[in-house]
């Protein structure tokens, strides 16, 4: 018996540190992708400034790699959603999936990439805002307080930045926001139909697509016709435009991978890290000038983002069900994890979705994301 005992540890110590390994050889992927991304897209709008094209570039990589990749993968297909639901909410998704998108991109063209990720660790802020706004939802102080280092950080940030620009600042704002919105009407959508994540993702890049394929040929197309990349039929910057697609496709898949295999405070404390890394990143290869009282601001910002996630965790763990009696023996109290908005409300499922199933946010015929906790981010 002591023999199987150490067997069955020394398996479930191996099983440990291969999971550890998969998760950092996820995140060490995840940063150099992002990194990547973030530095070829400022590279492809400094020569070719038009965000909306770039933004449709990335749709079409969304909607052209993800059918048949994620059919290969065995990730289940979504079923079909009442059209009122689909209206109400599907469409505004897509639509403020692709508004988001653009501003993320307009922003990343006025300004350096390391002003416009400070300015996006403003996130933290805007969800405590509109979940207050939307659904009345309040905070503990320790939560409000961790919010004053990210304010801080980003007004140090501003004030000092060398390459300021008003329009960049309030773009990069706008898609803070806009990508905010979407992350808490996700997890609705998630909880409500038990859709795939991916399958999420996949269906809001088509739509959005769709959508605002007429706006581009309108806007753009005529415009990007009458550019010397396209006209001289530069190589170069084509090239960079499609690896932008495909980056930005792959970065979305290793966020999600990572996200179903640890937990929520994990994945933000990497996703902080991974937006340091990025700014740093950028700042050696772009090298646009920076002062120490900008870093200084830039810094703070993050920090502020982990403690907000710290913040969040400590006070989630003090949230406790009532004590209970049975047979006549007290029992403890339990810790309510990871308890949103959407837990608090009576939900109730459109007709034609599946009930008293979990919902599965990794792949087909897996049950929740470890240690039962939801998605607090799902678009990055």
């Amino acid at each position: 018996m002591l023999k199987s005992g150490g067997s069955g540890g020394g398996v479930a110590k191996r099983i440990g540190s291969r999971h550890v390994l998969i998760v950092l050889t996820l995140c060490i992927l995840w940063y150099i992708v992002s990194s990547s991304n973030n530095v070829i897209g400022k590279m492809v709008l400094n020569e070719f400034p038009y965000p909306m094209t770039v933004t449709m570039i990335q749709l079409c990589s969304i909607t052209l790699y993800s059918g048949p990749f994620f059919n290969l993968w065995g990730i289940r297909k979504y079923q079909d959603m009442e059209r009122g639901y689909y209206l109400r909410l599907i469409v505004p998704l897509a639509f403020g999936k692709f508004f988001s998108s653009v501003a993320s991109h307009v922003s990343l063209w006025k300004v350096p990439v390391s002003y416009a990720h400070t300015v996006k660790a403003t996130m933290p802020l805007f969800t405590v805002i509109l979940t207050r706004l939307i659904f009345n939802e309040k905070q503990p102080t320790l939560v409000y307080l961790s919010l004053i280092p990210i304010i801080t950080g980003v007004c140090i940030a501003t004030v000092t930045e060398i390459s300021f620009d008003m329009m960049g600042l309030i773009s990069a704002l706008i898609s803070t926001m806009g990508f905010s919105l979407q992350n808490i009407f996700s997890k609705k959508v998630l909880k409500d139909t038990g859709i795939h994540h991916l399958r999420l993702l996949h269906l809001l890049g088509k739509l959005a697509l769709y959508m605002f394929l007429p706006v581009w040929i309108y806007l753009d197309s005529f415009q990007i016709l009458k550019h010397p990349v396209i006209t001289n039929f530069d190589y170069r910057v084509i090239a960079l435009l499609f690896a932008d697609g495909v980056l930005n496709w792959l970065q979305n898949i290793i966020a999600f991978s990572v996200l179903s295999l640890v937990t929520p405070l994990t994945y933000a404390v990497a996703s902080a890290s991974k937006r340091i890394f990025v700014i740093g990143v950028s700042l050696i290869i772009l090298g646009n000038p920076v002062t120490w009282i900008n870093c200084f601001g830039m810094t703070l910002a993050i920090l502020g983002v982990l403690c907000y996630n710290r913040a969040k965790h400590y006070s989630k763990e003090r949230i406790l069900l009532p004590v209970t009696v049975q047979n006549g023996n007290l029992k403890k109290y339990t810790t309510l994890q990871n308890q949103d908005s959407y837990h608090m409300m009576n939900t109730s499922k459109p007709n034609g979705y599946a009930t008293g199933k979990k919902n599965s946010l990794l792949t087909a015929g897996s049950g929740v994301v470890q240690n039962g906790s939801t998605t607090h981010i799902l678009f990055v």
